[in-house]
């Protein structure tokens, strides 16, 4: 017999895998004619949030965001229903405020918690010239370099095995020519250029780490961005995935620019990671703002009229996100409108922290139509049954035994013994 979940919708073909699963028992017999229940326990697609909140509620000095009135339980229980990806913080200014004191405890704290439960961690970001502590400012452009070097290797190789992927260089497009705030950093990128520093920051966590994830990780998605990704590509830097920030305050981009976005970066043959998306469900931030930073209002409340919007463009956006076979990883940027960046109402629950209809519709696709829940088949006369499903982690128990087994492309045929 067959467990098959619906495909729907056909563009998703490419994230289902079909295999003929051998069932044995403790002696290693094929179980004929048995019954049998299979269930997903995850997807191998990366559907990613990020877990700042965690901090705080795990009691991590200087937490960024606040205000988030969940319990550990609560938020937990919220977070872990959709997602197995999470996204910690380590902003140098945050992370290591005070020099030679880096928060090293409370980021391990939360990454463990996590870890313990599943996650998949990913550390955002190793090199920007935002949130930098103060303590590097009137230091010698040597001595910058040094320290950030130094500090790349001792974060990316201290979490080895606990955070294996990381945002290497965040924002390098703007890097040397940032004028938002005196940082360290800008002086360094104006004066020794974009693909040092993107080399820097590869090389560096590299060999901290070789199994690492790298990303490149920008918010400008014109041909500058691509300038610098062929311009590092030339120069030898090898990158393992390009990030992509698509922060809608201004409104949903639509499918077809998207789509015309991914298509431009998929070019290079390289993994795209969505690495900070969102959605707002309040009133639009105006068109002319350039800088999002620049739009600093009292409140941003959320409302009926932009809930139901954001629901509807939540799932569109994922549907054509997911349907794109370059697409690897998807990060939604907050859980909570609580302590949400600019104060915008882009979480997927609201500040008090009831769910929105965006987290419902989210479900609905990540373990609903995305997902095979568990299902009572009967194996063959030699043990076998067929699984059909979304690439991913299953298990599948009889006669109160279980066991795991992957759900891989290219995989027709599968033995697990209980």
């Amino acid at each position: 017999m067959q467990a098959t979940p619906e495909i729907r919708d056909t563009t998703m073909r490419h994230r289902v895998g079909e295999v003929t699963l051998t069932v044995r028992g403790r002696d290693g017999q094929p179980l004929a004619d048995s019954a049998v229940t299979v269930r997903q326990h995850r997807h191998d697609f990366a559907f990613g949030n990020i877990a700042f909140d965690l901090l705080r509620l795990l009691g991590a000095p200087h937490s960024p965001g606040g205000g988030e009135p969940l319990s550990l339980d609560e938020y937990g229980d919220l977070w872990l229903n959709l997602f197995n990806t999470a996204t910690l913080p380590f902003y140098w200014g945050r992370y290591e405020p005070r020099r030679g004191e880096p928060d090293t405890r409370g980021r391990t704290a939360v990454a463990r918690w996590l870890a313990e439960r599943g996650v998949t961690l990913k550390g955002h970001p190793l090199v920007w010239h935002t949130v930098q502590p103060d303590w590097l400012l009137g230091l010698d452009l040597d001595e910058v370099e040094g320290l950030q070097r130094e500090r790349i290797r001792d974060i990316v190789g201290g979490f080895a095995g606990l955070i294996d992927t990381w945002d290497a260089i965040n924002e390098v497009v703007i890097m040397p020519v940032f004028e938002n705030g005196d940082n360290a950093i800008t002086p360094l990128a104006r004066e020794r250029g974009r693909i040092h520093m993107v080399r820097m920051a590869f090389e560096e966590a590299r060999a901290a780490n070789p199994s690492a994830v790298l990303v490149l990780n920008d918010f400008d998605l014109s041909s500058a961005y691509e300038c610098l990704i062929e311009g590092v590509l030339e120069a030898g830097v090898k990158i393992d995935a390009i990030g992509l920030q698509t922060h809608m305050h201004q409104g949903y981009r639509g499918e077809q620019e998207m789509q015309h976005i991914l298509d431009r970066y998929a070019r290079y043959g390289l993994p795209l990671h969505l690495t900070e998306t969102s959605l707002v469900s309040g009133h639009l931030m105006p068109a002319e703002i350039v800088d999002l930073n620049d739009y600093q209002i009292p409140q941003w409340p959320s409302t009926p009229e932009g809930e139901a919007r954001q629901a509807d463009e939540i799932v569109r956006h994922y549907r054509m996100l997911v349907a794109h076979p370059a697409v690897q990883f998807i990060n939604y940027w907050g859980l909570s409108d609580a302590g949400a960046w600019l104060g915008a109402p882009v979480g997927l629950v609201r500040a008090d922290g009831s769910r929105k209809p965006s987290y419902d519709a989210l479900e609905g696709l990540i373990k609903g139509e995305w997902w095979l829940p568990p299902t009572e088949l009967r194996t063959d006369a030699d043990g076998r049954v067929t699984v059909r499903g979304f690439l991913g982690e299953y298990r599948v128990a009889a006669t109160g035994l279980e066991a795991p087994f992957p759900l891989t492309a290219g995989t027709t045929e599968l033995s697990v013994t209980l």
